[in-house]
């Protein structure tokens, strides 16, 4: 199972529907992929316990999806240089090791600047690292990622359709 996880907790955002955009050209090219977005997070996930066994009730069905999922496709917003805290704190809440140790990992970067996350991708594949994630080597990076998605929600960059179009059908392989 591939899951597509949409990294912030921002409603109607750029990461989900750029995840959207990935499900549905990994949906042409003949794989089916799921989308977990964090803006659906329960909101009692932060409290003081979260780092023993008690978690709430409320985050059982996050669990399941993570356990299930063998491949894992992250599209990144850019928060203060790095990755949104909510992912953290997502990841944070997961059973370890089981949740991700010797899954596969497909990180996309995107930003409102210019840089298209390149530093919280770099963070964030250190994190992978420690979860024992095996991290596909082409990372993307989406910089000014409002002038790359058209009103349908589809890429449209000639540079960009390439690289996320090599970089599906790599992970789709992977």
């Amino acid at each position: 199972m591939i899951t597509i996880i949409a990294s912030t907790n921002r409603i109607n955002s750029y990461s989900l529907k750029t995840a959207l955009y990935y499900q549905k050209v990994m949906k042409q090219m003949g794989q089916e992929a799921s989308i977990l977005s964090l803006e659906k997070l329960p909101e009692d996930i932060i409290h003081a316990d979260m780092y023993s066994k008690i978690k709430p009730k409320s985050f059982e069905p996050f669990q399941q999806i993570i356990t299930n999922t063998q491949k894992f496709i992250f599209i990144i917003p850019e928060y203060n240089g790095s990755f949104p805290g909510i992912l953290k704190i997502m990841i944070d809440a997961c059973t370890f090791p089981d949740s991700f140790s010797g899954k596969k990992a497909c990180l996309v970067g995107i930003s409102t600047g210019k840089y298209g996350n390149i530093r919280g991708i770099d963070h964030f594949t250190g994190i992978c690292h420690y979860l024992n994630m095996e991290v596909l080597p082409l990372k993307i990076h989406i910089p000014l990622i409002s002038k790359e998605l058209d009103d349908e929600g589809n890429v449209f960059q000639a540079d960009t359709l390439k690289f996320t179009n090599q970089q599906i059908s790599r992970f789709i392989a992977y």
